[in-house]
């Protein structure tokens, strides 16, 4: 089966004009995205399609293959029907070119997926988000029957809970799409559908004309540029530095502070004794930390994925009274925690190291990575922290959370830390 993919290109944009050809790291976007698509063995051929001469030429200068389309096209899909008469194939795998962190490891997925079910004429990618989350009517939503297929996609809640449990788990849809030839050669010829002019969602005109979407789920979507500062972040992140979007002042208002244990409170390493016991090892310097926030008025509650006697000792010890100990939906986790302290999302930081972690972190508006975390979970972090988990990366967040809010006589003077000394634990 012959796979193509094909990466939309515009250059106007209102919000960020020219935004394929904006340098990040000494090439232009497009070619980072270019160059992600290009490592899949699946693919046959990669085409970027774009209504400027311009890009064809930026594209053509690194080596890549660009189409020039018609700038009339009303849809992404009607633009890659045009592909499509000029590069036949059997698959087309549709790649947005303003995503220059996609994830090769996701568009992979789709397509093994796609090209192990031949009756499948659409497919997509979707990821957990929190509830919260889920009520943004900019955040468009799926449900999935237990093949994988959709059922619905929609700007609203889906699915609504009745009766609250915290246990329904919400999808965010991925606007990477996989087309089989025959569906783009129908295409034209489906109706706009009520539910389609309502939601304005143009796959809701596929799943009307009776076609199936494969909706396959992934961790976690790439952070793709929509306007300047979007730019910025993504270009700080892939440079490794920190985020843009830190102000020094805006943990001033932090109010919670919940944190992994394995991997941020610890470095991750786990040793048995002869009788089974789970033996961890941490650092002092986290604790002294986590005691300093408590002392400010900056609540800490631990959410982890094990449970453990060497736990909750250590938690015993540092006087957390709040936690989650083999938590699986780690969304909802931090939901309860902040329901229990009364705190809003944008007064909450969520400290994390792995793809465990990000439905937490789409759970409050601080996601915060340790130094050693995956560059796929840094991605989704506001903070990437310079220490690694445990090596005092908890203590560094907490000394930035107390110097934001005018509170580093706790950590850094004699007066203020004999203050507070006799509440103090390692």
């Amino acid at each position: 089966m012959r796979c193509i993919a094909v990466i939309p290109a515009r250059f106007g944009s209102s919000r960020l004009p020219g935004k394929p050809l904006a340098d990040i790291l000494g090439k232009p976007m497009i070619q980072h995205v270019y160059e992600r698509v290009k490592t899949l063995e699946e693919l046959a051929d990669v085409v970027v399609a774009t209504d400027d001469e311009r890009i064809v030429a930026a594209v053509t200068a690194f080596g890549g293959k660009a189409v020039l389309t018609s700038p009339d096209h009303p849809s992404g899909t009607d633009r890659l029907r045009e592909v499509m008469q000029h590069h036949p194939a059997d698959l087309y795998l549709n790649v947005q070119g303003d995503e220059p962190l996609v994830n090769p490891a996701h568009l992979r997925s789709l397509l093994q997926a796609m090209l192990g079910a031949p009756q499948v004429q659409v497919g997509t990618l979707c990821h957990p988000i929190s509830a919260s989350e889920a009520e943004n009517p900019n955040t468009v939503k799926v449900v999935r029957n237990r093949a994988g297929d959709a059922l619905y996609f929609s700007r609203a809640r889906i699915p609504f809970e009745r009766e609250s449990t915290g246990k329904t788990r919400y999808f965010k849809h991925i606007g990477v799409y996989a087309y089989r030839a025959e569906l783009l050669a129908a295409f034209p010829e489906l109706p706009a559908s009520e539910l389609e002019r309502a939601e304005m969602l143009e796959q809701l005109r596929i799943m009307d004309a009776g076609w199936q979407i494969r909706v396959i789920e992934v961790d976690h979507a790439a952070t793709g540029v929509d306007t300047p500062a979007c730019l910025e972040r993504v270009r700080a992140l892939m440079a490794g530095l920190p985020d843009p979007a830190l102000k020094a002042g805006s943990l001033a208002d932090l109010k919670l502070v919940i944190t992994d244990i394995d991997g941020v409170l610890t470095d991750g390493g786990i040793w048995y004794d002869d009788s089974g016991e789970c033996l961890k090892r941490f650092h002092v310097r986290d604790g002294m930390g986590i005691k300093m926030l408590q002392e400010a008025g900056v609540n800490v509650a631990v959410i982890s994925g094990r449970d453990s006697a060497t736990l909750r000792r250590r938690l015993a010890d540092l006087g957390i009274t709040v936690f989650h100990l083999g938590a699986k939906d780690k969304a909802a986790a931090c939901q309860d925690i902040m329901a229990q302290y009364g705190v809003g999302r944008e007064a909450t930081a969520m400290i994390g190291d792995d793809s465990i972690d990000l439905p937490g972190f789409a759970a409050c508006d601080w996601p915060v990575a340790v130094g050693d975390a995956a560059d796929y979970v840094k991605r989704h972090a506001r903070i990437v922290l310079a220490k690694p988990g445990g090596h005092g990366a908890f203590r560094e967040f907490s000394d930035s959370v107390l110097n934001a809010q005018n509170r580093s006589a706790i950590y850094d003077s004699v007066a203020g830390y004999a203050q507070a000394m006799s509440r103090m634990t390692q």
